[in-house]
């Protein structure tokens, strides 16, 4: 954690590591539970700009009572054949009352990391169990993310990793045995639906990975399809969890971003949102009030809302 300019002791950059650092996942998770049913929270539609070979540049503004805050990164799947970031940007951080920029934070920390908070806020909202074992399809920074915050907050113990490139699911494996969790590296991540309870799907969604039907009773957290063109998981798989199962999205948001729904023919502006959980506007979907074998699929396509969360820990680390 740096500061700018020496006569401005309230104005940070942070980088990566400091980024992380103040944003432990059970503090951020609590801090979009409460973000939830804060009616002081704005968040406009976010601007999606397509760029070349399924890349997009994204532009993320919100704001509550205190801060403000404006999101630009860029998402480029392709960029990790040429060993590049796939998420690169900054999210700016403002006092609302002064306009002052009071932080510069890591866009691609940032957005790993509430990514997997959301999910992990889901799972303990909606998760049939949460004893795992895990499965995670996708072994970049989101697939390492959602990792973390399953294993420090529900103590997932063994780890099942897929990745298109086997390299990048044994750096995963490795990592994940030094966080003190038994993971393996498997060749198919469709076999291992069968005796997997909890599952992440993080890959660059640019073609169906996922196409058979998960053990009955598992959570699901879909995150990398963001956009019409964009699945992860089959059409049939989704359409019977449609029938079967329950079916949840990030926000409303997802009424035209859930590809992997959109593309199965789901008309997704009936489908709950989280903060339908949170504010308990939609009890049915409280475990003790579901069958105990109804599998949950939760759809997480990204918000401002996320990101302005995980400022609003930022901006009590800076008071502090």
């Amino acid at each position: 954690m740096q500061s700018t300019n020496k006569s401005l002791k309230s104005e940070f950059i942070f980088d990566s590591e400091a980024t992380a650092n103040a944003l432990p996942y059970r503090e951020l998770t609590r801090s979009i539970e409460n973000l939830l049913s804060d009616n002081n929270v704005s968040v406009p539609q976010r601007i999606v700009l397509p760029m070349a070979k399924d890349s997009s540049l994204f532009v993320m503004p919100a704001h509550d009572s205190n801060i403000a805050i404006t999101k630009i990164i860029s998402v480029l799947p392709y960029n990790r054949d040429l060993g590049l970031p796939s998420v690169q940007g900054d999210i700016l951080v403002f006092d609302i009352h002064t306009g002052r920029r009071i932080a510069l934070l890591d866009g691609p920390t940032v957005t790993a990391r509430r990514t997997a908070a959301v999910s992990l806020l889901a799972a303990q909202r909606l998760a049939p169990t949460n004893r795992g074992p895990m499965l995670i399809v996708g072994a970049g920074d989101q697939g390492k993310a959602h990792l973390e915050a399953f294993q420090e907050v529900i103590g997932v113990e063994k780890v099942f990793i897929y990745s298109r490139t086997k390299a990048s699911a044994d750096t995963l494996v490795l990592y994940a045995n030094k966080l003190g969790i038994e993971a393996q590296q498997i060749d198919d991540p469709n076999q291992a639906l069968a005796y997997c309870s909890l599952v992440i799907s993080a890959t660059p969604a640019l073609e169906v990975v996922l196409a058979k039907m998960p053990l009955e009773g598992t959570f699901i957290s879909a995150v990398g399809a963001y956009k019409l063109n964009m699945a992860e998981w089959s059409a049939p798989v989704c359409q019977e969890l449609a029938k079967k199962g329950t079916l949840v999205v990030d926000t409303r948001d997802a009424d035209h971003e859930a590809g992997d729904f959109l593309q199965a023919g789901i008309h997704v502006p009936t489908i709950p949102c989280l903060s339908d959980v949170v504010c308990n506007t939609a009890t049915w979907l409280h475990r003790e009030s579901r069958e105990p074998t109804s599998s949950v699929f939760f759809k997480n396509c990204g918000w401002a809302g996320w990101d302005l969360a995980a400022a609003r820990c930022i901006a009590k680390a800076i008071k502090q």
